[in-house]
């Protein structure tokens, strides 16, 4: 990365004080002032540092029952209707669902899997149905495990009701198929009770969606697909062990938050490009998207005042990427630094020769060292992780070390990384959208069979400030037949009707 010795001396102080907060968030204190939140992820992988001892017989309680669950589940205990467990249907959005993917197409292997992991991760009703026919007949061997702190997740909540008509469509009883991990008391964990599904799992307010891997939202469906989860914490611990260390030049993930916070010179003015040399990484790249850029993406800094930070992050898997972008990476827009991130270990069983005595990892290998040392050459910024084998030790690791790199970056630049108003923002937006839909309809069949133009309806609805948001949704309504919105187009307007 080119980082000279007196920069790192230049943030020396604000090093001490990123370190003095993360003692301080793990010991306990209110991280997220907004919901007078703690944030805990780090007590997941060591109970012991949570402060209040009930927390710690939580966290203990659940991973045993996450274990024990899995177990009856692979026993075929518990069973569907058609017989034992076969498949995993997970629904849930962002972290609920990234980090679970990640893990899954990282460590699962088909002849070795338990349940073959499945995801509800949109309200794309398409893709949804998709996933169904996929299924098809299985469907009585699938177990769904719904994921939502809230459960009033829209995407979440969309896809559960979508899952249960499936169910009832094959005349399966959904809550003897179902499992819930929400928030005890939630709108999700009071129908679960209710309707008696197969088991509910606990989510924390102390843990956000992207920093829960470790928890019953990672481990569960790890664990049901024959993930040596104990493994995967036990990574996540000893990376969070050398990652507390107070000194810059021998904590990695300090090193890492010390490189990106000089490549964008502390405002994030480069992109951080991501690419593992690895297919059981491809997801790698999504799943740090959202880990990153929603902790890290603010308006405000912790003092209020308006500082815009953030860092992008886009990326793919080598050696794809030699074949779509590098070709900008070393020749073009010098607005980015890569990470590279290499398993040394290429396969399992003895390989093939594809050109004596080379391998296809031997060629994997050059082009990762090779194209790290092209993009260095232009003197854009290169950053190098390197793992033995890739295992559930070495990919908890490397969860640990970009949540505390995250952590430890966000003070540098003083935000709060631990809450998302953007977000809450969209769903805001979406809810409004929603309401205005649902008048738009009412008007449309209280006044069926009379053509109607997009300013007609505004000004009829009081809506004339949304009339370019009306005319999006009139189309969209029309396109969609069981709306029962015709459009009839005109020399210069579009009409709408309903039928």
């Amino acid at each position: 990365m080119g980082i000279p010795e007196t920069y790192a001396e230049r943030l020396a102080s604000d090093f001490w004080r990123a370190f003095d907060e993360m003692r301080a968030l793990e010991a306990g204190a209110i991280a997220n002032p907004d919901e007078n939140r703690r944030v805990g992820h780090y007590w997941l992988r060591n109970p012991d540092l949570a402060p209040d001892p009930q927390i710690q017989d939580q966290i203990r309680q659940t991973c045993h029952e996450v274990k024990a669950f899995a177990q009856a589940v692979h026993r075929g205990g518990i069973r569907g209707a058609g017989g034992p467990f076969q498949h995993l249907l997970l629904i849930g959005i962002g972290g609920s669902a990234l980090g679970p993917q990640m893990v899954a197409h990282a460590l699962g292997h088909p002849r070795t899997d338990r349940l073959k992991p499945w995801f509800f991760d949109n309200t794309d009703p398409d893709g949804m149905h998709r996933v169904l026919q996929q299924l098809g007949p299985e469907l009585n061997r699938t177990l769904c495990v719904v994921v939502s702190k809230s459960g009033g997740t829209r995407e979440t909540a969309n896809g559960m009701r979508i899952a249960q008509c499936a169910y009832s469509h094959r005349g399966l009883n959904f809550p003897s198929h179902a499992v819930a991990i929400t928030q005890p008391g939630s709108q999700l964990d009071r129908e679960a009770e209710s309707n008696h599904w197969l088991k509910r799992f606990p989510m924390w307010d102390w843990v956000g969606g992207r920093t829960s891997e470790t928890s019953a939202v990672g481990l569960l469906p790890a664990a049901l697909q024959g993930i040596d989860i104990d493994t995967l914490l036990i990574g996540a611990r000893i990376c969070d062990q050398i990652t507390r260390i107070g000194n810059v030049n021998d904590n990695p993930a300090a090193m890492l938050a010390l490189a990106w916070h000089f490549a964008g010179e502390g405002r994030g003015s480069k992109n951080m490009v991501v690419l593992p040399y690895k297919d059981r990484l491809e997801l790698l790249p999504k799943y740090l998207q959202q880990l990153v850029m929603e902790s890290l993406g603010k308006e405000l800094d912790r003092s209020g005042q308006v500082v815009h930070q953030g860092l992008t992050v886009f990326g793919n898997k080598g050696s794809t990427d030699q074949h779509s972008y590098v070709q900008q990476l070393r020749d073009g827009l010098p607005n980015f630094f890569v990470t590279f991130i290499e398993i040394l270990r290429h396969q399992e069983g003895p390989p093939v020769l594809v050109d004596s005595p080379v391998t296809a990892g031997d060629y994997l290998h050059s082009f990762c060292s090779g194209t790290a040392r092209a993009i260095a050459e232009k003197g854009r910024g290169v950053i190098q992780i390197t793992l033995d084998t890739l295992s559930p030790f070495t990919l908890g690791c490397l969860i640990a070390l970009f949540e505390r790199a995250v952590g430890l970056y966000a003070s540098l630049i003083n935000i709060n990384a631990y809450h998302q108003p953007g977000v809450e923002a969209g769903k805001r937006a979406s809810d409004r959208i929603i309401a205005l839909q649902k008048r738009v309809l009412d008007y449309f069949r209280a006044h069926r069979g009379h053509p109607l133009s997009v300013s007609s309806l505004a000004a009829d609805l009081n809506a004339e400030s949304d009339q370019a948001e009306l005319e999006e949704l009139c189309e969209a309504l029309a396109r969609n037949p069981s709306n029962g919105i015709q459009p009839i187009p005109s020399k210069d307007t579009t009409f709408y009707r309903a039928f």
